[in-house]
C-alpha cells in the first residue's frame, strides 16, 4: 500500500493520468509447471468413477494460482520491454528516454500511469487482447481506496469500507467519541472473561488493521489491539468498539495527497517507552512525508525491552531510518531521486545524541546493533544515504 500511495502522489505531482484495469477470470491464466490432478467434478458424467482429472491451467483455489499469474502477466510484461522493480514485485516500469510508464498489480486489478499516453493506450489494447481486462477508465476505487480527485490534489479514504463496517458490527446508531483510545486505558493479557467466540474480535481488528491503509489516526489503537488477538477477553473487545464509535464520528476521513510540485522526503518518528504493560515493551512510530502529503506510516510494538526511554526513541529512529533507505530506493526506480540529505525528526535529545556519538559505552552497549545502522546512514560518504537527525519540540 505504501508503494501505492506514493505512485498516486507522484502521478498527482506531476500530472499524469491515472487508469484502472480489471482482468477477466485472472486466476485461469496461470500455466501450471508441475503435475495437479482433481477429482471428477459434480455433473460431469464419467464411465469410471476411479478416474481423475488432470489440470493443464491453473484454477481457483489452487495454491499456486495467484504465483503463477503473476508469472504469466510478468512475462507479457517483459516482452513489451517493462521491467520489474526490485524494491517492490507488484510494479513494473518501462523507462525509454522521456517516456515512462508505470504499472502497478494487485492480484486481478491494475494501475497505469506515466508520461506516454501512446504506450498507455497500446499496453492496454494489448492486455485486453492477451488476458480479456475491463478498462474502468480514470482512477477511482482500488482495493477499497476511494480516490476524491479536487483542485489541489486528491483524497483517499475508505469510506464506504468504514460505514459498512459499522453497520456490521452494529454500531450506526452509537454515539460517537472524539479519540480513538482513551489515555487512561492500560489493557492487559490476562484480565477480563474470555470470549466465548474469540474469532469475532479477530475479524474486527482484522478489518480495523485493513482501516489503517488511509487512518494513520487509529494505527496505534489497531496494534495495541491486535496484541490480544490469540485469547481475546471483554475489555479488549469493548476497546474495539470505543474505536469504531470513534469511526462513527467521521467515516468520510482520509488522506490527502497535494499536487504541490514539493517532492522532498520528511519523517517524524516517536516512542510509547515501556507501554506494554506485560511485556514492558515499547512501541515504535513514524510517519514519512513527501512535500505535505503522507506516503508512509506505522505503529508496532518493539522486539526488545528498552531500559530507558532515550533507547526506546532511538530504535524508533532505526525503524524510521530502515523504511527510508527502502523509500529512497523506490524513488529512483519511480525516477524521483530524493531530496538529501533528508531529515529525521525526534523529540529526544538524548537519541540525537547517542546518533552522533561514535563511541559505545555502558549507557548504549544494549542497543549496539541499532547504533551502528543509523549511524552508518548518517556519516557514510556517499550522499545518497545520507541522514540527518534533528529536534523538534512538541
Amino acid at each position: 500500500m505504501t508503494t501505492i500511495r506514493i505512485l498516486i502522489s507522484l502521478a498527482i505531482k506531476k500530472g499524469w493520468d491515472m487508469y484502472q484495469l480489471d482482468v477477466n477470470n485472472a486466476f485461469l491464466h496461470g500455466d501450471l509447471h508441475e503435475e495437479v490432478y482433481m477429482d471428477i467434478p459434480p455433473g460431469l458424467m464419467v464411465t469410471d468413477t476411479r478416474m481423475i482429472c488432470k489440470l493443464k491451467k491453473s484454477l481457483y483455489g489452487l495454491k499456486q494460482a495467484s504465483r503463477q499469474w503473476y508469472d504469466k502477466l510478468a512475462q507479457f510484461l517483459y516482452s513489451r520491454g517493462y521491467s520489474h522493480s526490485t524494491n517492490d514485485y507488484s510494479l513494473f516500469y518501462r523507462k525509454i528516454g522521456s517516456s515512462l510508464v508505470f504499472v502497478a498489480v494487485c492480484v486481478d486489478d491494475v494501475i497505469i500511469t506515466g508520461t506516454d499516453i501512446i504506450e498507455i493506450t497500446s499496453l492496454k489494447n494489448s492486455l485486453h487482447n492477451e488476458f480479456k481486462i475491463k478498462d474502468l477508465g480514470r482512477l477511482q476505487y482500488f482495493l477499497g481506496l476511494e480516490i476524491l480527485y479536487k483542485d489541489s490534489g486528491v483524497i483517499i479514504s475508505q469510506r464506504k469500507f468504514t460505514i459498512d463496517l459499522l453497520h456490521e458490527f452494529d454500531c450506526s446508531d452509537c454515539k460517537s467519541v472524539s479519540s480513538p483510545l482513551e489515555s487512561t486505558v492500560k489493557l492487559k493479557a490476562g484480565e477480563g472473561i474470555l470470549l466465548t467466540d474469540p474469532t469475532y474480535y479477530r475479524k474486527l481488528v482484522g478489518k480495523l488493521n485493513f482501516l489503517t491503509n488511509t487512518r494513520m489516526d487509529i494505527a496505534f489503537s489497531v496494534q495495541y489491539l491486535s496484541q490480544f488477538l490469540q485469547n481475546p477477553r471483554e475489555p479488549h473487545l469493548k476497546v474495539a468498539y470505543h474505536v469504531l464509535r470513534y469511526l462513527k464520528n467521521d467515516p468520510c476521513l482520509g488522506i490527502h495527497l497535494s499536487n504541490n510540485a514539493d517532492c522532498s522526503i520528511t519523517t517524524y518518528c516517536d516512542s510509547d517507552w515501556a507501554a506494554c504493560p506485560d511485556t514492558r515493551k515499547s512501541v515504535s512510530g513514524y510517519v514519512v512525508l513527501m512535500g505535505d502529503s503522507p506516503v508512509s506510516w506505522k505503529s508496532k510494538k518493539q522486539t526488545t525491552i528498552s531500559l530507558s526511554s532515550a533507547k526506546a526513541e532511538y530504535r524508533a529512529i532505526r525503524k524510521a531510518v530502515g523504511e527510508l533507505v527502502w523509500l529512497e530506493r523506490l524513488l529512483i526506480e519511480l525516477n524521483l531521486p530524493c531530496k538529501l540529505p533528508i531529515s529525521v525528526f525526534c523529540d529526544s535529545q538524548t537519541a540525537i545524541h547517542i546518533s552522533k556519538n561514535p563511541v559505545f559505552h555502558e549507557r548504549t552497549k544494549h542497543i549496539e546493533v541499532d547504533c551502528h545502522f543509523v549511524r552508518e546512514k548518517k556519516y557514510k560518504n556517499d550522499s545518497s544515504h545520507s541522514i540527518t537527525s534533528q529536534q523538534i519540540i512538541s
